[in-house]
């Protein structure tokens, strides 16, 4: 008797008013499938998304799904040497998205036969260095490297058109080889090991994170004057400066540093955001005149576990300094 495959797009058929479109869409997430032999898998796939399974090898089906699109592997049980036939499925060279986050990869493995790759994500795996990079497609948007063993920026020059760029929780101590990617929108950095803030001359970038590394100034963000969210917390600063410039910050995030003032935002006339919580700042007085430009604009700021925070009518005095505020640490005012 012929082994029953799995239907799992019949509900999909019945609830869509447009039955082609699930055989275009195959979800299996959380399935825990070990393989796929008992899962159909249709010619006009587009994506396939085979997030949290147990799979430990590729199915060599998926290599025949010319049309796709998208492919996520998330979270399994793949290695080096299971992801490695991926380099030789050329019908899937028009593939846009690969997504091999949560897995057991030590290296960037070897995607160069996608020439059209737009989102590629190789997070919370053991990679221990980014050599390989520069046989990824340079029509690549979006990067994801976080959580891995990185301990250097490169091979990235030649991705012209990148947009996203996550290095979070890796072993980075310098910024560096950022200068070609013009196009940059966010930047993430978190959790490494940057002591000085080196952007390499770029200027368009909105969000930049540089948490929790030893950073012990905020100097090297003058030229940014597209930045729109900036975090510093968890940090060694000791003195807000290289702000002043930045005029179209909504979010302001220096919580867990070493801050005694609040300095060099009064001209920042689109502050919406101001984390401040977790430092050293004493009084109140000043901070109308330091949150000039933003006084009608903030609707959110976090002063606690400062020693201004302990003062007599405290959130009565920031109320009244902001206007609009709707927030003031984990109190919400409607």
């Amino acid at each position: 008797m012929e082994e029953e495959r799995v239907d799992l797009n019949a509900e999909e058929e019945e609830e869509e008013e447009d039955p082609s479109s699930s055989s275009t869409l195959l979800d299996l997430t959380s399935y825990q499938l070990h393989d796929l032999d008992s899962v159909e898998l249709p010619s006009t796939l587009t994506e396939l998304d085979l997030t949290t399974n147990r799979l430990s090898s590729l199915d060599p089906r998926i290599a025949h799904l010319s049309l796709l699109k998208k492919l996520s592997l998330r979270q399994n049980l793949l290695t080096d040497d299971s992801v490695s036939p991926l380099s030789s499925w050329t019908p899937l060279s028009s593939l846009e998205e690969l997504v091999l986050r949560d897995n057991q990869l030590r290296k960037i493995p070897d995607v160069s036969i996608f020439k059209k790759l737009l989102v590629f994500d190789v997070s919370f795996n053991e990679i221990t260095s980014l050599h390989g990079l520069s046989n990824v497609s340079n029509t690549l948007k979006e990067l994801y490297v976080s959580k891995n063993e990185v301990p250097k920026i490169e091979e990235i020059d030649h991705f012209v058109q990148l947009t996203i760029l996550e290095l979070g929780s890796n072993k980075l101590r310098v910024m560096e080889n950022l200068q070609n990617l013009t196009n940059l929108q966010e930047l993430w950095l978190g959790r490494n090991r940057i002591k000085v803030v080196n952007l390499c001359g770029l200027k368009c970038i909105k969000k930049i994170s540089l948490q929790s590394n030893r950073l012990t100034s905020m100097t090297g963000f003058e030229g940014c004057v597209a930045l729109e969210e900036l975090y510093l917390s968890h940090n060694g600063i000791s003195k807000m400066e290289g702000l002043s410039s930045l005029v179209n910050l909504r979010v302001l995030d220096v919580s867990s540093n070493k801050l005694t003032s609040v300095d060099d935002i009064s001209k920042l006339t689109q502050l919406e955001d101001l984390w401040l919580n977790d430092n050293q700042i004493g009084s109140l007085e000043g901070i109308a005149e330091a949150v000039a430009g933003s006084k009608e604009k903030l609707t959110t700021i976090y002063l606690e576990n400062n020693p201004c925070a302990k003062l007599p009518n405290y959130s009565a005095v920031l109320r009244e300094i902001f206007p609009n505020i709707q927030q003031i640490d984990s109190d919400v005012f409607s």
